[in-house]
């Protein structure tokens, strides 16, 4: 039955490339929309995700990260005191203002950090070392925006707001949702770059001690400390995740992309298996008139599903990963396409081959076997 399948399907190799075609395009659209949609929601919150912290103290009700207003740098002891903390470090997340050395100025995301700590830096670094942002004016930027900043080497002294910034390091990978790039850096230098009192902090990364009720601390230090909101680091992405996504047009834009990429998808699966199965419509009535039951046939349908579904998917797949590493590395968009997407999307292909093709057998049903026979 198998070998009937295969070759009913290579007998017409004009409509198995259409069929074919039809599916690799459903493939990557679906798969270049969804990849967005992944891409826009780890962007979002992806200092958060790689903080390496518990908890966060945040501004009294800041909706996301980027909104965090400066507090007292008291709360840092108040919440050293409270049972459960094995550590806290001090945090800043803010815009400068980055000065090219055409004389040019471009918008940048401060994070200061303790380089000491193993909370809050940079990841993905690849060249430099993050102990060299112990030293004064210096800072650390990724490859993808150093020509936007103006960067061409290690060493390099630019100025932020004024003021002296050396790099030392490069990071690969790190990208932010807003135009603005990141730019790490100690968080004493980051206090000068940001213009905020020696006595300020903009967030808290607390790390509970091993064995601790992490939701406990939180309830702890929320009643320790006044003034500001406590949040859990997966509580804080979703947030800004949140705010991103249904504060602003933009991510109900990249929803409605990826929902409308996968009916399209749907439709065209739809329409090129049907199209395939109805033009070897001779061919079913003549294995009715030779005896074959009903069962037969449809099991040859689904099994031309099946066989169309993995060729049209590896190439769709293949096309989509290409894509998509195309256009993030030349940052056109962040597309994202983890293995788990990447299993989901095959599923997703192979139901709607099999659907489309229970579409058909109803079609195949009333073939009646005398149609061989007329001309």
């Amino acid at each position: 039955m198998a070998s009937l399948a295969v070759r009913n399907l290579l007998h017409d190799k004009v409509r198995l490339a259409v069929t074919l075609t039809g599916i690799v395009f459903a493939v990557v659209l679906v798969a270049v929309q969804t990849g967005l949609f992944l891409g826009f929601t780890t962007t979002t919150s992806n200092v958060i995700d790689h903080s390496g912290a518990d908890l966060w103290v945040v501004s009294e009700r800041a909706p996301y990260i980027e909104a965090g207003a400066p507090f007292a740098e008291k709360k840092f002891y108040q919440a050293l005191s409270v049972p459960g903390v094995a550590a806290a470090e001090k945090y800043i997340v803010r815009f400068g203002l980055w000065k090219r050395p055409d004389g040019a100025s471009a918008n940048c995301e401060l994070i200061g950090f303790d380089p000491d700590s193993s909370m809050g830096g940079p990841w993905h670094v690849v060249e430099g070392d993050v102990a060299g942002l112990k030293l004064p004016d210096t800072v650390m930027v990724d490859r993808f925006y150093a020509p936007k900043l103006g960067v061409t080497h290690i060493g390099q002294s630019l100025e932020i707001r004024g003021l002296r910034a050396r790099v030392v390091g490069f990071t690969e990978g790190i990208r932010t949702f807003t135009t603005s790039p990141l730019v790490f850096t100690s968080f004493k230098n980051a206090r000068r770059y940001a213009g905020l009192d020696d006595d300020q902090t903009m967030f808290l990364l607390l790390k509970t001690s091993p064995g601790a009720n992490v939701e406990q601390v939180r309830r702890a230090l929320s009643a320790r400390l006044t003034g500001v909101d406590v949040l859990t680091t997966a509580n804080w992405s979703r947030m800004t995740t949140s705010y991103w996504m249904f504060g602003t047009g933009a991510g109900v834009t990249v929803i409605m992309a990826a929902v409308l990429g996968l009916l399209v998808g749907i439709v065209v699966v739809a329409q090129t298996i049907y199209a395939a199965t109805i033009d070897h419509i001779r061919e079913f009535g003549t294995l009715k008139a030779m005896g074959a039951t009903n069962g037969y046939i449809y099991r040859i349908i689904f099994r031309q599903a099946t066989v169309s579904a993995v060729i049209g998917y590896a190439f769709g797949i293949a096309i989509a990963s290409f894509a998509a590493a195309s256009v993030t590395q030349s940052g056109g968009a962040n597309i994202v396409l983890p293995i788990a997407v990447r299993a989901g999307l095959f599923v997703l292909t192979l139901l709607m081959c099999l659907m489309a093709a229970a579409v058909s057998i109803n079609k195949v049903t009333k073939i009646d076997p005398a149609m061989v026979f007329k001309g």
